[in-house]
């Protein structure tokens, strides 16, 4: 088994963007699901921003993103990074979030999610935030 840990970059409504222009620069293709693809729209002006994004090219580059909704503090600079850890094996995933939530501020449950069987998030103690979810042909 084994997982792996990807750049998880945040933007705030210029994700889909980002994402472009790192695919015209290292190749590959991009996967982006918006608020309205994944049913959680908050607010109607943000329903087309990146609720899960994604570039991956054939030459190993692979960097996620997304766009922090305005309901959620946001300072560029100050939390522009998560760090994503992804599996292909669920209890792998689950047994690696158990030991990582504690004392953890968990932000998502590790649950079934629209892009993943399992994704979740939580801030540590030492004030990182953790994405980790079980890669699919979807989202690997």
């Amino acid at each position: 088994m084994s997982v792996i840990t990807t750049t998880h970059l945040n933007f705030r409504g210029s994700a889909r963007e980002a994402l472009d222009f790192y695919r015209s620069v290292f190749g590959g293709h991009t996967v982006a699901v918006t608020y309205k693809d994944a049913g959680n729209v908050q607010d109607e002006s943000e329903a087309d921003w990146v609720m899960w994004g994604q570039v991956v090219a054939d030459n190993g580059f692979h960097v996620m993103a997304y766009d922090v909704p305005s309901a959620m503090p946001y300072e560029q600079g100050a939390n522009p990074f998560f760090v994503s850890v992804r599996g292909e094996d669920a209890e792998e995933i689950s047994a690696l979030w158990r030991r990582l939530a504690d004392g953890s501020n968990v932000l998502r449950p590790l649950e079934p999610a629209a892009w993943a069987p399992l994704y979740g998030m939580l801030t540590d103690r030492f004030g990182v935030t953790w994405v980790l979810d079980v890669a699919t042909p979807y989202n690997g």
